[in-house]
């Protein structure tokens, strides 16, 4: 095999002891995650908000972030329910830099060692501001097993919900999931991940015959598609009957408001997400059946506004101070406002 050994990976017990999270912040965990079951439900009739970097790094700033984030949440929270990204681990179609998992430090070549506990420390620091936070499940059998029970909600990517894997995954774990549809925009593909994540799955798991429990609380996250976006109240309203037609369990939706559904002329222009975000409230005001349907929206926002393409020849002049080096985002003024905005919208 083409495999050549770097170096072992400490086990998660290991870990685990190295960086324990206190029992205070485990009763938070669950919560937060009872009350996102709520919201997906329709029993709590808030807006689930998942906001944040594109990817975690660097943990100074995304700790900054963090910081302000928790400062305006309790102001929001009688209708807004705030999730915040801890994006660790970043899926490349070709190549390019995996996420502070893979490389924490950009000067330095991977570590995932050092990544995995650079991952875990950064959480426990946020969830012991009492923020809920939500990552991708990307490398399920590997990663993934340090810090699943952190999170109040998941998301399976637009490149892997496709993958039996993925979906089977996602019908295991104690946390509601938001399964994407793929980058072809398909809602059909991205519905079927839904099914397929809600009930119980037989498959193989270290060494075992397993057979999941099923997770009612998935759910379908529009994020657009190579044919353009896809939170219009039209689309809104066939995904909705696509749902009804296959008798899902929880059938919610939430709306991406960063990717393809941001994408001017085929660039992504940050500031529409919020734009997107106002109009799909707007549309949903005026159906009652889509606005029980639609649950909440992702936003990519951080400190700075925009991003910046990682130089691998000079990694030294990255600006480490709340910039995105991977897709862009909305800075923390136009997010502050936003934020208000919508709850005075609602």
């Amino acid at each position: 095999m083409g495999i050549k050994v770097i170096k072992k990976i400490p086990s998660q017990e290991e870990i685990e002891k190295e960086m324990p999270l206190s029992k205070e912040s485990q009763f938070r965990i669950l919560k937060h995650r009872n009350e996102v079951r709520d919201i997906l439900s329709g029993k709590d009739n808030r807006l689930l908000m998942i906001i944040g970097p594109c990817a975690a790094w660097p943990s100074d700033a995304v700790v900054d972030y963090a910081g302000r984030l928790a400062a305006i949440k309790d102001k929001l929270e009688k209708k807004i329910k705030i999730i915040m990204r801890v994006y660790t681990e970043k899926p490349r179609s070709t190549k390019g830099w995996n996420g502070p998992i893979n490389q924490p430090d950009l000067c330095l070549p991977p570590d995932i060692p050092s990544g995995i506990r650079y991952a875990r420390k950064l959480m426990i620091r946020i969830i012991e501001m009492n923020l809920p936070i939500a990552s991708e499940a990307l490398f399920i059998h590997d990663s993934m097993k340090f810090f699943p029970d952190f999170l109040s909600w998941m998301a399976i990517g637009a490149r892997s919900t496709e993958d039996q894997e993925h979906r089977i995954y996602a019908s295991a774990v104690d946390c509601p999931v938001g399964m994407k549809n793929p980058t072809s925009g398909s809602v059909e593909i991205g519905v079927n991940s839904v099914i397929a994540a809600q009930n119980s799955q037989v498959a193989i798991f270290h060494g075992y015959q397993i057979e999941s429990s099923g997770n009612e609380y998935a759910h379908l996250v529009l994020r657009g598609g190579n044919q353009g976006p896809n939170f219009s109240l039209e689309n809104i309203l066939k995904t909705q009957e696509l749902m009804e037609k296959n008798k899902l369990t929880n059938p919610a939706i939430v709306i991406d408001a960063s990717h393809d559904n941001c994408r001017v002329d085929g660039t992504k222009i940050p500031s529409r997400q919020l734009s997107v975000v106002e109009n799909v409230l707007d549309s949903v005001e005026r159906h009652e059946g889509a606005r029980n349907m639609v649950k909440g929206f992702m936003v990519e926002s951080f400190i700075k506004a925009g991003s910046q393409k990682i130089d691998h020849e000079k990694p030294e002049l990255v600006d480490k101070s709340g910039l995105s080096v991977v897709d862009p985002c909305i800075g923390w003024q136009e997010t502050e406002d936003f934020l208000f905005n919508i709850y005075k919208k609602l």
